[in-house]
């Protein structure tokens, strides 16, 4: 509806997820982790503040940037992967202009590109890096590098805010892209299309991480 934010649609299941695992006996409540990819990431600081118990987070990709500093980034480089015609080049400015109206959207207001004023609202002067700055909870910071969606400027954004701090590990992988898959050359969202898997080694490095955080 229209009072919908990222906390309805992400956060608050996280956390009931978390309630719910605490009462099956056969799971140990004080070894319970979280893993959130992108979107899931980006609200990784909210769920870390707001839960209780919490063994560890895990970010997959998690943005540190805002949605339209995001989509401005993103929708130049997808233009870029087609030959420029003038009206990608009006489709690519129409679109540029939505996402400005992202950062001046004010309660009432028709949604913008689908999202409801109240969902852009809530993430007006949301800085993610910052929040989990605040939190003590042990981190685990996974990055593609092949990434055009998420990139390293936002990996960069969470390393430079939680620098020095002990229980933070950052790892990036060369050929991944958004979904942990491998592949090579210029990323696209062809490589989308073909059936995949998240890469061996992420699998092995969170499972060696998980115990180490005892």
């Amino acid at each position: 509806g229209d009072k919908l934010t990222m906390n309805e649609e992400t956060v608050d299941d996280a956390l009931r997820a978390m309630d719910l695992l605490r009462t099956i006996p056969e799971i140990d409540a004080k070894r319970i982790f979280v893993l959130g990819h992108s979107q899931g990431g980006y609200m990784m600081p909210r769920i870390a503040k707001r839960a209780t118990g919490l063994a560890g987070a895990i970010i997959f990709a998690g943005n540190t940037r805002s949605l339209p500093d995001l989509m401005e980034a993103q929708i130049p480089y997808l233009a870029s992967l087609q030959p420029e015609t003038e009206a990608s080049r009006q489709q690519v400015e129409s679109t540029l202009k939505q996402v400005a109206k992202m950062r001046t959207v004010q309660a009432g207001d028709p949604p913008v590109m689908g999202m409801p004023a109240a969902y852009l609202l809530d993430l007006k002067g949301y800085d993610p890096a910052a929040l989990m700055k605040s939190t003590t909870v042990p981190l685990l910071i996974l990055q593609g590098e092949r990434d055009y969606q998420v990139t390293l400027k936002d990996f960069e954004g969470w390393k430079t805010a939680l620098q020095g701090r002990a229980n933070a590990t950052f790892k990036t992988y060369p050929a991944l892209n958004h979904l942990f898959d491998s592949g090579e050359g210029k990323p696209s969202p062809a490589e989308y299309q073909k059936p995949g898997h998240v890469d061996a080694q992420v699998i092995a490095d969170i499972a060696v991480w998980i115990n180490k955080s005892r």
